[in-house]
């Protein structure tokens, strides 16, 4: 039955090779089920419901993306856009996160009519790859802020806007050592490098006493109802939402795009002109979770590029895609665990994804200023403004006046030209 679902053989692969595949995966991005409720938790949302809607909306997107699409790849609520949601679009802007959810539900469903018709690659196109590899870096930058926030070794400064924290304290210091501890496992190639970092810092933390712990590992998942169903549609729906809206489908939609073409790339599994074969379906695979990962009550669900590591051990269909999701759905009972997890514990592994998605600069053209200048507008403004919007219509603003100025109409298109001035709107009228 699963040689004739997954076509296992015409792929190369065997039912071991994609068990292992998807444990692979698993452990790379599990971490996920750990930092998300934390991040969410700073709304005001229930942590333990936002940790079952975690699991559970991983496993639905997973399940679609390996029944559906037949492809390898996981999805779970993406980094960067779930500190989006709670720092900027609920702590900075003020609006309520039953309302965020609102705006994370229409973004899902926009993205589902962009995938069921045939203009999601002009759209995916329309964007100058300068500013799609600069928008991944600053995200990046965003969670690099973020993670030193939460370890102490930044403070806020009422003069320079940020200084350096109190690196004495152990927090601090633990943060610091787990980054170290990381990137050495990641570095030797250690599967699970990021979650078994998170838990020998939350572990020597406890041994220290930094961290209380009651010894409780498993039990029975905690209550999902503060946050299902919870989202506030109709709010979302505010004149004033609609560039919160469109980040949070711009960024999905394109990290969605980067993810699914690197990752099949990766595979082997392209077409010899560059095409993914089932786009569409991977697409509406992703666009379905977000969809149900707003109703249960967590921020945007996206393809991981984590996928890879599962790949890169011989994963080359949906039964990988399978096996990580049922595995989503044990950690459900791991709620005690998460818990016990501090801040401070999960620093290191946003500061190294920041790391990971920050490597999209290099591949910007430094050889024209027109490119490498918007890009880096981009990058800079989404930490600096504390919103991932903010950095998109920088960027876009930027790239056309250049663009114009220096006599290049020929570079532009009328979506980006659009867009750009749907932004300028925005501002002038903030």
């Amino acid at each position: 039955m699963l040689e004739s679902y997954f076509k296992l053989s015409a792929h190369g692969t065997s039912v071991r090779t994609e068990v292992l595949a998807g444990f692979t995966t698993f452990l790379t991005m599990a971490y996920i089920v750990f930092v998300n409720p934390q991040i969410l938790a700073t709304t005001g949302m229930d942590a333990g419901a936002v940790f079952v809607a975690t699991c559970v909306a991983a496993a639905v997107g997973t399940l679609v993306m390996g029944l559906y699409a037949n492809y390898p790849i996981a999805l779970a609520p993406g980094m960067g856009l779930n500190a989006y949601f709670a720092y900027s679009v609920v702590g900075g802007m003020g609006y309520s996160w039953q309302v965020a959810l609102g705006a994370v539900f229409l973004s899902g469903v926009v993205f589902i009519v962009l995938s069921l018709l045939p203009v999601r690659e002009a759209i995916i196109n329309a964007i100058p790859r300068s500013l799609k590899l600069a928008i991944s870096a600053g995200i990046g930058l965003f969670l690099a802020l973020i993670a030193l926030q939460n370890a102490g070794i930044v403070a806020d400064h009422p003069a320079t806007l940020v200084t350096l924290g109190d690196l004495t304290r152990p927090e601090a210091m633990l943060a610091a050592l787990g980054f170290l501890l990381l990137v050495a496992l990641a570095a030797r190639q250690v599967t699970g490098a990021v979650i078994l970092a998170i838990l020998a810092v939350t572990l020597a933390g406890v041994l220290l006493g930094v961290t209380p712990f009651d010894g409780r590992i498993v039990s029975l998942p905690p209550d999902p109802s503060p946050t299902f169903l919870q989202m506030d549609v109709a709010g979302a729906l505010h004149v004033g939402l609609i560039a919160i809206v469109f980040a949070f489908l711009f960024v999905d939609l394109f990290d969605t795009a980067g993810t699914l073409v690197g990752v099949a790339h990766r595979a082997g599994l392209l077409t010899p002109d560059g095409r993914l074969p089932r786009l569409g379906r991977a697409l509406l695979a992703d666009s379905t979770a977000t969809v149900a990962g707003a109703m249960l009550g967590t921020s945007t669900v996206t393809s991981y590029i984590e996928s890879a590591a599962g790949v890169n051990v011989g994963g080359r269909t949906g039964l990988a895609a399978v096996v990580v999701a049922l595995l989503f759905l044990a950690c459900l009972f791991l709620a005690p665990l998460a818990a016990a997890i501090p801040a401070y514990a999960t620093a290191p592994a946003l500061l190294y994804v920041a790391c990971l998605m920050t490597h999209g600069l290099a591949e910007v053209d430094w050889d024209d200023v027109t490119e490498y200048a918007p890009a880096v507008v981009t990058a800079v403004a989404m930490p600096l403004t504390f919103s991932i919007a903010h950095g998109i219509g920088f960027g876009f603003i930027a790239y056309v006046g250049i663009k114009l100025l220096s006599g290049r109409l020929s570079a532009l298109n009328p979506a980006i030209v659009i867009l750009a001035g749907l932004f300028v709107v925005k501002f002038a009228t903030a």
